[in-house]
């Protein structure tokens, strides 16, 4: 694997999850695979379980890692070409990117959307440019459009938290997967939403489980990241039965980077809760409590917060097992 940035780099995404389990099991037997190789963690913006779990897996593996904080350690960089640097940019993408690659085995990128321009983050141009002059393998730490180590973790604890019986998956039988949009105070990107229902559609037609999402008329998503998916904009229809509720923000796309006004009743609660198969609900963190999620939820024993975030490790140590194993 050269390139880790979304659910289409994935050849098989069973054997990916599968393998992500048998080093939760056993963190270690790979432990000099990664001797004397170098991951470099580049942030744009800030992370929590991202440094801390891809660092984490980069040891597990016996990398060496680095850190860089560009967005408060480094230059200003220039993304456009052909022009004349006389502005606030102070070193071109061309070469940061291309000696980060002579520093580094693996390079990690992390750059959020400015959710100004619709074209501009979709079009993806920093990670894009960042992948053509660093010269190295590349994982995607979130990108302006999908953040696919967080949805492979989402997976890794779908798969193995699964409540349908053995007897039944042989039947045929998947759980029902519901993502629900969420309030928030202010627009989020669509970075995670995209990302989940883009593996979650890829593992429906794989006949692993049954996907919809829910949110309301308007923000709906772009329609290239969920073929299949069943949609609805009706909170307490489509939770009905849910075996898993993954509760999420995001912003409009059609009118790109607004919170619109929505109806009340979409925070999920104990009384929705209700509604759904005594379902287990994710969410990737940060959560603003009783705004996006409630408490009780947060706190009881559906939610299934701490072992998503947990399962973030072995979804970096299968990506870069598997980046090494190709250097």
């Amino acid at each position: 694997m050269k390139l880790f940035s979304s659910v289409h780099d994935v050849t098989d995404i069973k054997q990916l999850v599968s393998s992500a389990l048998a080093l939760k099991a056993s963190p270690y037997v790979y432990g000099d695979l990664g001797k004397n190789k170098t991951l470099g963690l580049v942030f744009m913006n800030p992370s929590l379980r991202t440094r801390l779990s891809t660092q984490k897996a980069a040891l597990n593996l016996g990398m060496n890692v680095m850190v860089m904080n560009m967005d408060k350690e480094g230059w200003a960089l220039e993304t456009q070409d052909g022009v004349i640097m006389n502005g606030t940019t102070v070193e071109h993408i061309r070469e940061a990117a291309a000696v980060m690659g002579e520093y580094c085995d693996i390079l990690g990128l992390r750059s959020f959307p400015k959710l100004q321009d619709r074209d501009e983050d979709y079009n993806e141009e920093f990670f894009n440019k960042f992948v053509k002059f660093c010269g190295v393998p590349v994982v995607s730490l979130e990108s302006a459009t999908r953040h696919p180590l967080q949805s492979l973790a989402d997976l890794i604890t779908i798969t193995e938290t699964n409540p349908v019986p053995i007897a039944d998956r042989a039947n045929g039988k998947v759980p029902k997967v519901v993502l629900a949009w969420a309030p928030h105070i202010k627009p989020l990107p669509q970075a995670v939403p995209n990302s989940f229902a883009e593996w979650m559609c890829r593992a429906q037609a794989e006949g692993m489980l049954d996907f919809t999402i829910a949110q309301p008329e308007g923000f709906e998503l772009e329609e290239s990241f969920t073929p299949g998916a069943k949609i609805s904009h009706n909170l307490d229809e489509a939770i009905a039965d849910a075996d898993y509720v993954y509760v999420k923000n995001w912003s409009s796309y059609k009118e790109y980077g607004k919170l619109l006004d929505f109806p009340e009743g979409w925070m999920m609660n104990n009384e929705k809760l209700k509604l759904t198969k005594n379902a287990k609900v994710m969410h990737c963190l940060p959560v603003r409590r009783d705004l996006e999620l409630s408490s009780e939820i947060l706190d009881g024993p559906n939610s299934l917060v701490i072992h998503e975030a947990g399962n973030r490790l072995w979804s970096a140590q299968a990506v870069l097992k598997a980046m090494l194993e190709e250097l």
